[in-house]
């Protein structure tokens, strides 16, 4: 419009200075044409442009929107996360609280069994009264070594044995020693259940010690030694439960 207004105003003042040349119209208007192109032209490059610059805004606000929906979900997940590990902190404090509670009376337990074994050693004590007071003594240090407290089950038993070596728990005494010491000691079971089997053959308990000193020498690959103490087993206790599973690990090993 603008140009168009310019264009008639020129085309006026030409023909009213009159004396203009028709070159000189023609010329005008070819530059008054190139005009209209260049403004054309940079109305359309303001355009491109601007369009540039709304889809850019377009893409920053889409790159806002999911930046701002990570962070919820990120705040969320943190939220969740912290609220569990409070959750875990207060089961490890009651669980800590109550392993205090437990290793407590464990200590009290310990401390009056120890007592209970003291009491029946002493001279003047239970023992004076007795095989009870054996008996007493064996279940206590047996009770102990199915607690754990292995280092006090050994002791009572040792005692157990020094004052008693003809009670009829002998046997099983030595026998727990041995177990007692498997787990840590396997050298020290061994021996121990070899003591078992030779001052103790016509106890049940020797059965048991062969078969463990099978296992054992099984456990350590040593398969020439659990044959022999497996076939040993079978021979002067064939009846018994030890043997059956004697027979069954040594068609296990091939005989």
């Amino acid at each position: 419009m603008i140009f168009r207004v310019t264009l008639s105003l020129a085309l006026a003042t030409v023909a009213l200075g009159g004396c203009a040349l028709r070159s000189d119209v023609r010329r005008l208007e070819e530059q008054l044409t190139t005009m209209q192109d260049d403004t054309e032209r940079r109305d359309s490059l303001r355009d491109a442009q601007l369009t540039q610059v709304i889809a850019l805004q377009q893409r920053t606000n889409g790159s806002l929107a999911a930046v701002e929906t990570a962070l919820q979900s990120f705040r969320g997940e943190a939220l969740g996360q912290l609220y569990e590990v409070q959750r875990q902190l207060l089961q490890v404090q009651e669980l800590a609280g109550q392993s205090t509670r437990r290793l407590n009376e464990l200590r009290g337990d310990l401390d009056a069994r120890g007592q209970q074994l003291n009491d029946v050693a002493a001279p003047g004590g239970p023992a004076a009264a007795g095989n009870p007071s054996a008996v007493q003594m064996y279940e206590a240090s047996l009770q102990q070594l199915r607690r754990g407290s292995t280092a006090t089950a050994r002791a009572g038993f040792r005692q157990f044995l020094q004052q008693y070596p003809s009670a009829a728990e002998a046997p099983d005494a030595l026998y727990f020693i041995g177990e007692s010491f498997t787990t840590e000691f396997p050298d020290s079971a061994a021996a121990y259940y070899n003591q078992v089997v030779d001052r103790y053959p016509a106890s049940a308990r020797s059965a048991s010690a062969l078969y463990r000193l099978g296992a054992m020498a099984e456990s350590a690959k040593d398969t020439s030694a659990a044959r022999s103490y497996y076939k040993r087993l079978i021979a002067k206790y064939p009846t018994s439960n030890e043997a059956a599973l004697a027979r069954d690990r040594l068609n296990a090993l091939g005989q």
